[in-house]
């Protein structure tokens, strides 16, 4: 089939539906950070306190999506898609109705329940029944919100708890969640998705453990004051159970997550470079708006306003990426927008009060242009030569991988900040230089991005071939990993 071939309107529908549910389910997930004042006085608690209810919907989202698959094709895809956004829903009005903090704890841990299913179900039945050679142009769509929710979330936290009152910030959902229900219930029917055979119960509570405690780990070092024992005392033995979740899952015989797909040469490659492009991918929208306010010593609005050149760019290249990944690879560009990304993020570490705004808009729209054509590289070439039997296991591994990496970028960049004054020293900067520290913060978090790149050098150069209607003479291998 020619690359160029058009998606039929189901597809089209459905895949907006998803992407649609994923934009609530981003937004829901950051918002809250610039309200956190007004929700602590309301509920009498610390402002601090309020990190909880960030955490508890994070780490939920990453104990429960490796379990989204198993759901899906034992319940079946409709009904599970169906039943999650009912849950996201209900939660969202517990959380707007709550009257103490322990209530809004227990109604986010609630809210990540529905959307730990439904986003990975909603992709699960865009990509298992999609024709190779539109697996660009759906991934396409299906990854704008998780560029543009952390963008615009503080932003739209802002404006509601300026001009309303935060518990406006869940009841958002509910007009949006209540479309999303229709529409789902009137175009969603797809084909069945395989017996799941039974429940792999051992390594569903050793990767709930392992994961939740390494994204409350990640978590404890994003915040502004860190406690060093317990947040060793909650990440080693987190890090101890993944080890034996890994090991797990590849000795037995119906693991939760198939492990052995990494096997496949071009899975392995895009799944590792994911890991550092989404890493540095979500640093940028934490470390930007923080140089605005504490360097240039810009207003929140000014701040916000700026960083959404990185929307603008993100959205930008949404119009060329199937035409440039169809004309000239995966491999190189997916080098090019991670090199991209790299050298803006370490632009914006050292430009100066005194950069002109243009200036500074390109190197944000450049940012923006990095994350977006990247994302939906890895996003897409990731599932290039996976079978379809193995979709779920794919996408739930990936899933799984791309939630990991938002955690990680936030704590990247908070760790990057805080290393910045030391290191900044050594090259002989003043101790109350705050420039100094975002300077090397920056290029931290752009050298994380740089190894993606060298990820991407190590693809095969025929990687994705199949996705572009391309027939190479030497198909990209699948090789076996050493495990």
């Amino acid at each position: 089939m020619r690359a160029n071939s058009t998606i039929n309107r189901a597809e089209r529908r459905v895949a907006l539906l998803v992407a649609g549910c994923f934009f609530m389910e981003m937004l829901d997930g950051t918002i809250v950070t610039t309200s956190a004042p007004k929700i602590a006085h309301a509920l009498h608690v610390s402002p601090g306190s309020i990190a909880l209810v960030i955490t508890a919907y994070l780490v939920t989202l990453a104990l429960l999506i490796p379990l989204s698959g198993w759901m899906a094709a034992r319940f079946g895809g409709r009904a599970t898609f169906l039943a999650a956004i009912t849950i996201f829903m209900l939660a969202s009005a517990g959380c707007a109705a709550s009257a103490s903090f322990p209530q809004l704890v227990a109604m986010r841990v609630l809210q990540g329940v529905g959307g730990a299913m439904m986003v990975p179900v909603g992709r699960l039945l865009v990509l298992s029944r999609a024709e190779p050679s539109n697996l660009i142009r759906l991934t396409a769509v299906l990854v704008w919100p998780g560029l543009v929710a952390p963008v615009v979330a503080p932003l739209i936290g802002g404006l509601i708890t300026t001009y309303a009152n935060w518990h406006w910030l869940f009841l958002i959902n509910l007009p949006l969640g209540a479309l999303a229900l229709t529409v789902a219930a009137r175009i969603v029917h797809p084909a069945p998705l395989g017996q799941p055979g039974r429940l792999d119960v051992t390594g569903l509570i050793l990767a709930a453990l392992g994961l939740g405690g390494l994204t409350f780990g990640a978590d404890l070092l994003a915040a502004r004051h860190v406690n060093g024992s317990l947040t060793l005392g909650i990440s080693l033995p987190a890090l101890g159970l993944l080890v034996l979740t890994v090991r797990h899952l590849l000795r037995t015989d119906a693991p939760l997550v198939d492990l052995r797909l990494t096997r496949i040469h071009t899975f392995r490659s895009a799944l590792t470079g994911s890991v550092f492009h989404f890493t540095a991918m979500n640093a940028a929208p934490f470390l930007a708006p923080l140089l605005f306010e504490q360097v240039f010593g810009w207003g929140a609005v000014k701040a916000g306003s700026m960083v959404l050149f990185i929307f603008v760019g993100n959205v930008g290249a949404k119009t060329v990426t199937t035409f440039i990944y169809s004309r000239l690879g995966f491999r190189r560009v997916l080098l090019a927008s991670t090199v991209t990304l790299a050298l803006s993020l370490i632009l914006l570490g050292v430009v100066t009060t005194t950069i002109p705004l243009s200036l500074l808009a390109l190197i944000l729209l450049l940012s923006g242009i990095g994350r977006s054509v990247g994302a939906t590289g890895y996003s897409t070439v990731v599932f290039s030569d996976v079978p379809q039997v193995e979709m779920r296991h794919a996408n739930a591994l990936f899933l799984t991988v791309q939630q990991l990496a938002a955690s990680w970028g936030v704590a990247a960049g908070a760790v990057a900040l805080r290393l910045g004054t030391p290191i900044g020293r050594l090259f002989g900067a003043r101790a109350d230089d705050p420039h100094a520290a975002y300077t090397v913060a920056l290029v931290l978090v752009g050298c994380i991005a740089l190894l993606a790149s060298a990820t991407a050098l190590r693809m095969h150069p025929n990687s994705g071939d199949a996705l572009r209607g391309q027939h190479a003479p030497a198909p990209a291998p699948v090789q076996t990993a050493d495990l």
